[in-house]
Formats: structure tokens, C-alpha cells, sequence
């Protein structure tokens, strides 16, 4: 029994560490990226603004399909740093106001997009304890997803609060917007996968599989509620505060 337990450990072990390495490859990686891209980008732009004579409607169709590919490849990179990040970044555990927290992204929101009219419901003294700056990305996902699914409602309705269920609080972000298939619902975790068309709603499909990854290193989980037309909730539990800590 106990060679039985050594071996496990040692699998486990050696598990964790081939997952970090993994990690550290891909941030590598993506990071490297960054900059041939750009040039990419950059060099498509220079050959269409000041070469414009020399180039007939198929070249210049194809530079744009160039720039366009590398945006949206520079978009995938910058996700997968996001990812990564996600994982990798130190946890500094504390106690944090996710009502001013969501109040604040939703302000940003608002800035951006002053010409929609979308109705906030923000609870108040809702709190966690885990790592602010980490539980505010939570938010800007969570809160831009209900932002952005809610674009073709004629009221639009987005909500932050939390309840308690067999002595657990749980978190969650509500919205009235399209919603989706619960048979799909795994799905909306998964590193760039995509429940709604691409040319539908902007996004690369990083988002939900970040909030995934935070939640899962405060040792909480999340899951999801929705029905097409419907709108969706977004349910999330982190580990319980110490003692003393407001809640």
C-alpha cells in the first residue's frame, strides 16, 4: 500500500511539473509571436498606403487578407498569454469588494459604448476573499460576455449578486440576452471554442476559459444556466474566507 502511494505521488509529481512546462512553453511561444506579427501587420499597411499605383484590386485584396490575418492571429496570441498568465501569476489572497469591483467595470463599459441603453442591477456588500486583481478579470469577462450577448435585446439587462446555499455564497452574473443551448454548455470553457457564430459576436473564445482557470486556482468552481432567446447565469463559488473576514 504505502509503494502504491509513493508511486502515485511520484506520477503526480511528475504530472505538475510536465503541466508547468507546458505552461512556460506555450507562454514562451505566444510571447515570441508577438513580434513578427506586428511586422506583419505593419509592413501589409506600409505596401497599401505608399504603394497604392503599383498594385492592382487582387494585390491589394490580398494585403488586406494579409493584415487581417495577422490581427487576428495577434488576438489568439494575446489570449493564450492571457490564459497563461491566469495560471501562472502569484495569488495574493485578500478581502475584496466585488460590488465596487463590478460597478467599475460596468462604468467602463458605459464609456465605451455610450450609445447603448443597458439596465445594471448591481448588488451591494457582496464580497470575496481572493485575489483583486485576478476576481476583477473574472468580472470584466463575465460582465462583458452579459454586455456583449445582450446587444440584440430590446431591453437589455445585465445583474451581479450573490446568494448563500447550504452555507456556500455563490456569485453570479445574469443577463436576458440570446442565451444558449445547455447541451453546449461544457463548451463555453474550452480554450477558443465558440457556441455562437464568429461573425455574429466578436471575441476569439479565451474569456470563459480564463474565468475557468481563476476560479479553479481560489479552489471554487463555476457553471452555467442558459436557454436560447433566453439569456444566461453565470453561477460561481470561491474558497470560504477565513474567520474574521467580511463576507
Amino acid at each position: 500500500m504505502r509503494q502504491r502511494t509513493e508511486e502515485l505521488e511520484s506520477s503526480n509529481r511528475a504530472l505538475l511539473a510536465a503541466c508547468r512546462e507546458l505552461e512556460s512553453f506555450s507562454y514562451t511561444v505566444a510571447h515570441d509571436l508577438r513580434t513578427p506579427l506586428r511586422s506583419m501587420c505593419g509592413f501589409s499597411s506600409v505596401l497599401l498606403e505608399d504603394y497604392p499605383d503599383r498594385l492592382d484590386a487582387d494585390g491589394k485584396e490580398m494585403l488586406h487578407r494579409i493584415g487581417a490575418a495577422a490581427e487576428r492571429m495577434g488576438r489568439l496570441v494575446d489570449g493564450i498569454l492571457e490564459l497563461s498568465v491566469a495560471t501562472r501569476s502569484k495569488l495574493r489572497r485578500e478581502n475584496v469588494n466585488l460590488s465596487l469591483l463590478a460597478h467599475d467595470v460596468v462604468k467602463v463599459f458605459n464609456e465605451l459604448d455610450a450609445g447603448r441603453q443597458v439596465e445594471t442591477v448591481i448588488a451591494e456588500g457582496v464580497y470575496a476573499h481572493g485575489d483583486p486583481l485576478l476576481l476583477r478579470q473574472v468580472l470584466e469577462n463575465l460582465l462583458g460576455n452579459a454586455w456583449k450577448y445582450t446587444g440584440n435585446a430590446p431591453s437589455p439587462r445585465v445583474e451581479f449578486g450573490a446568494g448563500s446555499q447550504d452555507g456556500e455564497v455563490i456569485y453570479f452574473v445574469r443577463d436576458n440576452g440570446i442565451g444558449f443551448d445547455m447541451r453546449h454548455a461544457a463548451k463555453l470553457f474550452t480554450p477558443f471554442a465558440r457556441v455562437h457564430g464568429v461573425g455574429d459576436f466578436k471575441g476569439i473564445g479565451i474569456g470563459l476559459a480564463t474565468v475557468q482557470r481563476i476560479i479553479t486556482r481560489h479552489e471554487g468552481r463555476i457553471w452555467t444556466e442558459g436557454a436560447p432567446g433566453e439569456g444566461a447565469t453565470f453561477y460561481f463559488c470561491l474558497t470560504p474566507a477565513p474567520e474574521g473576514i467580511k463576507r
